[in-house]
């Protein structure tokens, strides 16, 4: 379910009626900013801005070997997966 409200302090203040959830009930809410002009002004980038934050995005992976664990049991993974494909094939 994707409400739109409006935060004003600790409170946020619903912009559509929910009738599906009872008053008092414990939510969870993931919340995210709705596009805005900025947004839309970051798309007139030139190819060497775009790279330029591509590459600075990039970097945010740098210095995290855990990531080596983690791409290798994927990649583990995705042997097993494929050989018990090609093994349910040759029967």
């Amino acid at each position: 379910m994707k409400i739109r409200g409006i935060k004003r302090g600790q409170t946020i203040e619903l912009l559509e009626q929910i009738h599906s959830i009872p008053d008092g009930s414990e939510i969870i809410l993931n919340l995210e900013l709705p596009p805005t002009e900025t947004v839309i002004a970051k798309l007139d980038l030139t190819d060497e801005e775009r790279l330029a934050k591509l590459n600075q995005l990039f970097g945010v992976w740098q210095d995290q070997p855990e990531l080596i664990d983690i791409f290798a049991e994927i990649d583990q993974q995705r042997h097993t997966y494929q050989g018990r494909m090609i093994d349910s094939i040759d029967k």
